[in-house]
Protein backbone atom coordinates (compact mmCIF):
# COMPACT_ATOMS: atom_id res chain seq x y z
CA UNK A 1 0.00 0.00 0.00
CA UNK A 2 0.94 3.53 -1.25
CA UNK A 3 1.93 5.59 2.28
CA UNK A 4 0.88 9.10 0.36
CA UNK A 5 -2.29 8.89 -1.86
CA UNK A 6 -0.99 11.87 -4.19
CA UNK A 7 2.47 13.03 -4.65
CA UNK A 8 4.28 14.40 -1.55
CA UNK A 9 5.67 16.66 -3.69
CA UNK A 10 2.59 18.17 -5.97
CA UNK A 11 0.69 20.81 -4.37
CA UNK A 12 -2.50 20.08 -1.94
CA UNK A 13 -5.89 20.03 -3.15
CA UNK A 14 -8.17 20.34 -0.05
CA UNK A 15 -8.01 23.59 -0.30
CA UNK A 16 -10.07 24.06 -3.18
CA UNK A 17 -8.24 26.22 -5.25
CA UNK A 18 -7.46 23.62 -7.74
CA UNK A 19 -10.83 22.79 -8.07
CA UNK A 20 -11.83 25.93 -9.72
CA UNK A 21 -14.30 25.60 -12.70
CA UNK A 22 -14.92 29.40 -12.27
CA UNK A 23 -12.85 31.61 -14.99
CA UNK A 24 -11.60 34.58 -12.69
CA UNK A 25 -11.38 38.12 -14.13
CA UNK A 26 -8.21 40.31 -12.84
CA UNK A 27 -9.14 43.99 -11.60
CA UNK A 28 -8.04 45.70 -9.28
CA UNK A 29 -11.24 46.88 -7.04
CA UNK A 30 -11.82 48.45 -3.61
CA UNK A 31 -14.39 46.60 -1.84
CA UNK A 32 -14.94 46.46 2.44
CA UNK A 33 -14.56 43.31 3.76
CA UNK A 34 -15.79 42.16 7.68
CA UNK A 35 -15.93 38.70 9.37
CA UNK A 36 -20.04 38.33 9.59
CA UNK A 37 -21.66 39.05 13.31
CA UNK A 38 -18.59 41.92 13.62
CA UNK A 39 -19.62 45.29 13.17
CA UNK A 40 -15.52 46.62 11.96
CA UNK A 41 -15.28 46.99 8.45
CA UNK A 42 -12.32 47.18 6.79
CA UNK A 43 -11.44 48.39 3.06
CA UNK A 44 -9.83 45.42 0.76
CA UNK A 45 -7.94 45.47 -2.50
CA UNK A 46 -9.75 42.85 -5.00
CA UNK A 47 -7.25 41.62 -7.24
CA UNK A 48 -9.38 39.03 -9.09
CA UNK A 49 -13.66 38.27 -9.58
CA UNK A 50 -15.53 35.08 -10.05
CA UNK A 51 -19.28 33.88 -9.94
CA UNK A 52 -18.05 32.17 -6.95
CA UNK A 53 -15.33 34.08 -5.35
CA UNK A 54 -12.97 36.08 -5.18
CA UNK A 55 -9.16 36.80 -3.86
CA UNK A 56 -8.27 40.07 -2.26
CA UNK A 57 -5.44 41.24 -0.56
CA UNK A 58 -5.50 41.91 3.41
CA UNK A 59 -3.76 43.71 6.05
CA UNK A 60 -4.43 41.17 9.17
CA UNK A 61 -4.71 37.82 6.87
CA UNK A 62 -7.74 35.65 8.68
CA UNK A 63 -7.93 32.08 9.23
CA UNK A 64 -9.23 29.88 6.84
CA UNK A 65 -12.64 28.84 7.30
CA UNK A 66 -14.02 32.07 8.99
CA UNK A 67 -17.38 33.17 7.59
CA UNK A 68 -17.04 36.64 5.94
CA UNK A 69 -18.74 39.10 3.51
CA UNK A 70 -18.05 41.54 0.89
CA UNK A 71 -19.53 44.66 -0.13
CA UNK A 72 -18.21 44.51 -3.71
CA UNK A 73 -19.25 47.88 -5.56
CA UNK A 74 -22.25 47.07 -8.19
CA UNK A 75 -23.18 44.27 -6.52
CA UNK A 76 -23.65 44.68 -2.78
CA UNK A 77 -22.58 42.51 0.48
CA UNK A 78 -21.74 38.78 -0.39
CA UNK A 79 -21.16 36.32 2.09
CA UNK A 80 -18.57 33.74 2.06
CA UNK A 81 -15.46 31.81 3.44
CA UNK A 82 -11.78 31.89 3.29
CA UNK A 83 -10.86 29.02 1.47
CA UNK A 84 -7.20 30.16 1.47
CA UNK A 85 -4.90 32.37 2.67
CA UNK A 86 -1.26 33.01 2.32
CA UNK A 87 1.34 36.31 2.28
CA UNK A 88 -0.77 38.99 2.64
CA UNK A 89 -3.71 37.14 0.05
CA UNK A 90 -6.61 35.25 0.70
CA UNK A 91 -9.02 33.26 -1.62
CA UNK A 92 -13.00 33.37 -0.91
CA UNK A 93 -15.19 30.82 -2.13
CA UNK A 94 -19.00 32.82 -2.12
CA UNK A 95 -22.20 31.11 -0.94
CA UNK A 96 -24.18 32.38 -3.97
CA UNK A 97 -23.07 32.86 -7.61
CA UNK A 98 -22.83 36.64 -8.43
CA UNK A 99 -22.13 38.13 -11.85
CA UNK A 100 -18.80 39.46 -11.77
CA UNK A 101 -19.55 41.96 -14.82
CA UNK A 102 -21.75 44.20 -12.55
CA UNK A 103 -18.79 45.34 -10.72
CA UNK A 104 -16.87 46.40 -14.04
CA UNK A 105 -20.56 48.75 -15.16
CA UNK A 106 -18.65 52.60 -14.82
CA UNK A 107 -20.31 54.54 -11.80
CA UNK A 108 -20.53 57.55 -13.47
CA UNK A 109 -23.79 58.33 -15.31
CA UNK A 110 -22.26 60.76 -17.59
CA UNK A 111 -22.21 60.70 -21.07
CA UNK A 112 -19.12 63.35 -21.36
CA UNK A 113 -16.56 64.67 -19.78
CA UNK A 114 -17.52 67.96 -17.89
CA UNK A 115 -15.97 71.24 -18.64
CA UNK A 116 -14.30 71.90 -15.04
CA UNK A 117 -12.39 68.39 -16.56
CA UNK A 118 -10.87 69.77 -19.30
CA UNK A 119 -7.14 71.52 -19.65
CA UNK A 120 -7.50 74.80 -20.73
CA UNK A 121 -4.37 75.43 -23.42
CA UNK A 122 -3.75 78.74 -23.40
CA UNK A 123 -0.82 79.10 -25.81
CA UNK A 124 0.85 75.76 -27.62
CA UNK A 125 3.79 73.92 -25.75
CA UNK A 126 6.93 73.44 -26.92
Amino acid sequence: MDPYPQDPFSPATEDGAHNRQDSRDSLFLMADFRVIGEKDVRPVRVRNLSQGGLMAEVADVPAQGLRVEFDVRGIGWVPGQIAWSAAGRIGVAFDRQIDPMLARKPVGQGTHTPSFVKPILSRPIR
